[in-house]
């Protein structure tokens, strides 16, 4: 296979459906939708034949059973990509939305048109659910989509992509509106992330050295983020019982997730009344505590390195710090953060509104968990990932993150003297 005619052909196919899925109706996108979705259950069978093949060629190529177990298909695996669909199809439709008009001395009127992006290219790793939920919000949203998965997923993925396409034949959309690259040759992401005449952005989803690499080798826009190096501040006004509560479910919830906490950082003036139950805590789950001088002074743990403090460990791993105040809390989360989501435990107005302003990330919370800080949680329905960029989106990507908007302007023969 010649990767650069192929691939070029990938993108003049997506720019020409994205062209005319962009005029499509929300009516029948959702009929495209709810094609997909009874295509996937009605070839589950047939979808999980494809994904013992990858399990087969993963467990033989030694991938770890955490790997496996990401990419494993099961019937009630297949049924939950199906609901996902499903739900897609049910959320409101962002493209043509018109907001903030107002009429201009002149007489025009003007305002603001939801659109959507173009061509979104997705790179992504072991999960072919992805295939699916990817798919999903791009239609959706009126925008044509490549989808490059994992080699170790192949299998599962082709078989996805078929499915969907035969969903979007049968609702009158152009099949070449979704497209997998059905080739595991690296050299068709490093064409992938260079092809910025038909792609409009790039989203990796995966590991840190995925998103680095694409990052770094990339002429298309990225949304993306390296990190989820998230943090939980216990004021000295916190209450306590809150504050044991919200910073449990912030580590202990899910440990291998981007908005899991990693570092919690404790008020002096509290630290000797909090951190013994909350270490108990932690230790009675299984979880190694890492600690600086002054939380070793209180509870025994492990010594925690420089290095701690800018890891993500998506793991049982807590790193804890005691600090003097809100300004060295501020001052810790914004030199050691991944501008991913951080929270606050306080009963003060002011110390919320300044912990709001002055911390530089996408998500920040006041007295409730990290772990909030997901599409679904924030009523978006589902997102295609988590951006810790500052331009067009930030935060859980979902519908209107896969937009922009243009200004439309509305006159009556008005012309400008």
């Amino acid at each position: 296979m010649q990767i650069n005619g192929y691939m070029s052909k990938l993108g003049q196919q997506a720019r020409k459906a994205s062209r005319v899925l962009a005029a499509a109706s929300t009516a029948q996108k959702n009929t495209a939708l709810h094609h997909i979705a009874e295509r996937l259950l009605a070839q589950s069978a047939w979808l999980m034949e494809e994904n013992a093949k990858d399990i087969s060629a993963g467990k033989a190529s030694g991938l770890d059973e955490a790997m496996l177990d990401r990419l494993r298909l099961t019937q009630a695996g297949i049924e939950s990509i199906a609901k996902g669909v499903r739900q897609v199809a049910d959320l409101p439709d962002p493209v043509g939305e018109i907001t903030d008009m107002a009429y201009r001395p002149s007489g025009i009127q003007l305002g603001k048109m939801r659109v959507p992006l173009g061509v979104v290219g997705i790179i992504y790793e072991s999960r072919p659910n992805v295939t699916a939920d990817a798919a999903a919000l791009c239609l959706k949203s009126g925008n044509a989509t490549i989808l490059r998965g994992g080699s170790e997923a192949i299998h599962s993925n082709k078989a996805i992509a078929l499915c969907i396409q035969e969903g979007l034949q049968a609702a009158g959309i152009d099949q070449y509106a979704v497209q997998l690259v059905q080739t595991t040759d690296r050299e068709a992401v490093g064409q992938m992330i260079t092809m910025s005449e038909y792609i409009d952005v790039i989203i990796p989803r995966g590991g840190k050295s995925l998103i680095e690499r694409i990052s770094q080798g990339a002429k298309v826009p990225v949304i993306k983020h390296l990190d989820g190096i998230c943090h939980v501040y216990v004021a000295a006004d916190a209450d306590m019982e809150m504050s044991w509560k919200v910073c449990d479910n912030a580590k202990t919830h899910r440990y291998g997730v981007c908005n899991a906490m990693e570092t919690l950082l404790v008020d002096a003036a509290v630290a000797a009344h909090f951190l013994p139950k909350m270490v108990a805590i932690y230790q009675a789950k299984g979880v190694e505590l890492r600690g600086c001088e002054k939380t070793r002074a209180i509870c025994e743990m492990n010594a925690a390195n420089e290095a701690d403090w800018s890891t993500e460990y998506l793991a049982p791993i807590l790193s804890i710090k005691v600090v003097n105040g809100l300004d060295e809390a501020i001052a810790h989360i914004n030199h050691y953060g991944s501008h991913h989501t951080d929270a606050i435990m306080t009963q003060d107005y002011a110390m919320s509104r300044r912990f709001l302003a002055e911390v530089d990330s996408s998500s920040v919370m006041i007295n409730a968990s990290t772990r909030f800080a997901d599409g679904f949680e924030y009523g978006l329905g589902a997102e295609i990932g988590i951006s810790t960029d500052k331009f067009h989106a930030r935060g859980p990507v979902g519908l209107i993150g896969l937009t922009s908007q243009k200004y439309v302007v509305f006159g009556s023969g008005q012309i400008r003297s």
